[in-house]
């Protein structure tokens, strides 16, 4: 059986494997659009918005492989706590199953 092709960014060090992808975190605005600006307690937050920058091949379902549906360079929303932290030469990504994802942006 051949092996699905996956895609990630350029230079990027890791193959999510299955249904997962790999996430880069919005940086969080200190300054909001009305001006007022955010305390760094706010800033701390849990992210919820962030790029795609590698995709698995998908999940297999009944022997037959069920395609990604998000794919590198897309901006998604998540869920704040369905994702694990991970940093990769010494950047940091989350990593998240696409079940994960609320909408694509």
């Amino acid at each position: 059986m051949a092996t699905p092709k996956t895609s990630s960014k350029k230079g990027l060090s890791i193959t999510p494997l299955a249904d997962r992808i790999v996430v880069e975190p919005r940086a969080r605005e200190e300054v909001s659009a009305s001006g007022i600006i955010i305390p760094d307690t706010a800033s701390r937050e849990k992210p919820e918005q962030g790029t795609v920058v590698a995709a698995g091949p998908g999940k297999y379902d009944d022997g037959q492989l069920v395609p990604m549906t998000v794919k590198v360079g897309d901006v998604v929303l998540f869920s704040k706590y369905g994702y694990d932290d991970v940093k990769i030469d010494g950047v940091e990504y989350l990593i998240l199953p696409e079940s994960s994802v609320l909408a694509i942006l």
